[in-house]
């Protein structure tokens, strides 16, 4: 009896635990597992700069995990998988889905057209804890608000699947390599800029479970009172594992309840209400295919954003002259992460007080963040922005020196990013143009030489956006 053999199609599920398309393949027979690096996709969706780098260290973990077996490809899925399951001569393809509009629209028409020719195509979640079709109000329609899409939708739905140990075996089709190797895909940059990166994170299936366990040791315990401190390592540093799927949701949901017990305890709670987010706005791309790149609220259409070239660099490179978005900035060139109060604050920044569209932030994050994710990047940028779904109103703008005094009182945070600042004290680290001319000369700074002069007044330009707003209010 010959033993069927199929192809898996690794994507943004890289690894091998609780990985349900690995799973039913292995089940049916023998496999040939790759991966295409989808040269296809719209130009601004194409992995940013710090994505390349981790996808590259991830895909040599799982070649690892797989005992050297991933077969790598480049190109477009839509052509090169017909023409594999022919060079592989296989009936049999799965594969995970992605719920971004660029890859739904395209698995749509892989599916048909390889059924259409008598191929067998399965596909499976494993990268959500609730399909987002099986979400709906009472009325059959998406939901557009989080906390009843969570707590009336999701927590009210079927429990989510409990996840699935690594495969007892793997049996490889006895297949030539056709691909090309990871290495030759370009994703490490020629210029060795990723120092920070590297020492921050340890990509992959391993790196994954050593950040859930170290989460669950440490800092699940008090999540909901640190996670808004960002000198505290008081979140759980798994959106990137998560974008990439190094580790399911399941597995984290799980992990966290069997540890604690129940969703009882407030902190536990809230940490799964953030999943339950993450789950939110990959439902909102699924059911609004344009979210990512248009105002879900269409009176923004009308905004009269500012242009200003200067304004944006200063942002992006943390020369604003105000200290906790020039820390935030800092932090994610370097380590290819910003603290999530901190991104709040950035982004309020950028499209409030200087009146930069938000997809500007949106496209700089894309190519900066570790976790960059169609989903979860836009969702944020437009409920900054107030033009999203259950957005924070527009007149909501985050006044940078109260949220910095607030969050990072003592200025550990700041100091960290913005050394030059250190001396200051902590009455003066968030506002240093009050400081005096001896306490500037004290902490050796001269504004505008060491730090930057703020770029806006905070005041006139929280009044500037009210009145922008004004205008499309009506």
């Amino acid at each position: 009896m010959t033993v069927p053999v199929s192809i898996v199609w690794f994507r943004q599920d890289l690894r091998v635990k609780d990985n349900p398309a690995l799973h039913a393949a292995c089940d049916l027979g023998k496999i040939i597992p790759i991966y295409i690096h989808d040269t296809s996709l719209p130009e601004k969706r194409l992995p940013g700069s710090v994505s390349k780098w981790w996808l590259h260290q991830s895909l040599n973990s799982l070649n690892d995990r797989l005992n050297g077996h991933l077969q790598v490809f480049e190109g477009d899925p839509e052509k090169l998988l017909p023409e594999l399951m022919e060079t592989f001569n296989v009936e049999h393809l799965f594969w995970n889905r992605c719920y971004e509009p660029w890859h739904v629209k395209r698995d749509k028409t892989v599916k048909e057209s390889l059924k259409d020719n008598g191929k067998i195509v399965k596909s499976f979640n494993g990268s959500l804890l609730w399909e987002p079709w099986d979400i709906e109000n009472k009325s059959g329609s998406p939901y557009k608000v989080f906390t009843p899409f969570y707590r009336k939708g999701c927590l009210q739905a079927s429990s989510p699947r409990y996840p699935q140990a690594a495969v007892a075996r793997i049996t490889y089709a006895d297949v030539k390599n056709k691909g090309v190797s990871i290495d030759s895909l370009g994703l490490m940059p020629d210029i060795k800029w990723y120092d920070g990166i590297a020492e921050t994170w340890k990509p992959g299936e391993e790196g994954a479970a050593d950040r859930l366990a170290d989460f669950i040791d440490e800092a699940a315990k008090s999540y909901k009172k640190d996670r808004d401190f960002p000198a505290i390592c008081g979140t759980s540093m798994l959106s990137a594992h998560l974008h990439f799927g190094e580790v399911s949701p399941n597995q984290v949901w799980y992990a966290i309840l069997d540890a604690f017990g129940s969703a009882d305890d407030n902190n536990i709670d809230t940490f799964l209400s953030e999943l339950g987010w993450r789950e939110f706005a990959h439902s909102l791309i699924y059911h609004f295919p344009t979210f990512p790149d248009k105002n879900f609220n269409e009176k923004f259409d009308k905004f009269p954003w500012r242009s200003s070239k200067k304004d944006l660099e200063s942002w992006q490179k943390g020369k604003t002259g105000i200290p906790i978005v020039d820390a935030g900035m800092r932090e994610l060139w370097h380590t290819g992460y910003m603290h999530n109060r901190v991104r709040m604050i950035v982004g309020s920044f950028l499209v409030k007080n200087l009146l930069i569209d938000w997809r500007e932030g949106e496209a700089w994050f894309w190519d900066c963040l570790a976790d960059a994710d169609g989903a979860n990047n836009s969702a944020g940028w437009q409920w900054v922005a107030g033009s999203g779904a259950d957005a924070a109103p527009y007149f909501r703008v985050f006044n940078p020196v109260l949220q910095g005094e607030k969050f990072d009182k003592q200025g550990e945070y700041v100091r960290t990013w913005c050394p030059e600042l250190s001396k200051l004290p902590n009455k003066l680290i968030h506002k240093p143009w009050e400081a005096g001319s001896a306490e500037l000369k004290q902490a050796g700074i001269a504004l505008g030489d060491q730090y930057p002069e703020p770029i806006v007044d905070l005041k006139a330009s929280r009044q500037r956006a009210l009145d922008a707003f004004a205008e499309i209010k009506g």
